[in-house]
């Protein structure tokens, strides 16, 4: 069961105030440039009339009838159970909100790529091979340390036979 990583609840305290476009609001809102074209057809699926900064999400008003939206950093919010949006020629796989019931979510697809993506390096390398790899040497175990004593006359640690520096 995917769980949105935001919290939900009532309006945080935001500026409140509109966004001219919804890029602006994706961007002001540090939402991953990979999800802007699915926010985007989500958005012109449904049929927004403005955006707004809400704090934790930016809520997009609907110009007909409905929730309004609330688009986070990792998911859109506020779909009702009926509803089918349609993105590319996918229907939306929407799961119910645990903190704005009865409004069903979608999650963005960011949230499906590997967290950590290596870079990629501008020089070439040769493609690796699977070779099994040979096992390592087994180590060879520490010495165990002993204590052979002190000598009581010149305080030097004694040899393995007994004897010290006074000898």
């Amino acid at each position: 069961m995917e769980v949105m990583n935001e919290v939900q609840g009532p309006t945080p305290t935001g500026t409140s105030r509109p966004y001219r476009s919804l890029a602006e609001a994706l961007r002001a809102h540090r939402i991953a440039e990979e999800n802007h074209a699915f926010i985007t057809a989500i958005m012109d699926a449904v049929g927004i009339s403005s955006y707004i900064d809400r704090g934790r999400y930016i809520e997009a008003i609907r110009r007909g009838e409905g929730a309004a939206l609330h688009i986070g950093r990792t998911y859109t919010n506020g779909f009702t159970e009926d509803e089918v949006i349609v993105t590319g020629s996918v229907p939306l796989r929407l799961q119910p909100s645990e903190g704005r019931a009865p409004y069903f979510y979608v999650v963005h697809p960011s949230e499906f790529l590997p967290a950590s993506a290596p870079a990629r390096s501008s020089r070439t390398t040769s493609p690796r091979t699977s070779t099994p790899r040979t096992p390592a040497a087994p180590r060879t175990p520490k010495p165990v340390e002993r204590d052979y004593g002190v000598c009581d006359v010149c305080f030097m640690v004694k040899t393995p036979a007994g004897g010290c520096g006074c000898d």
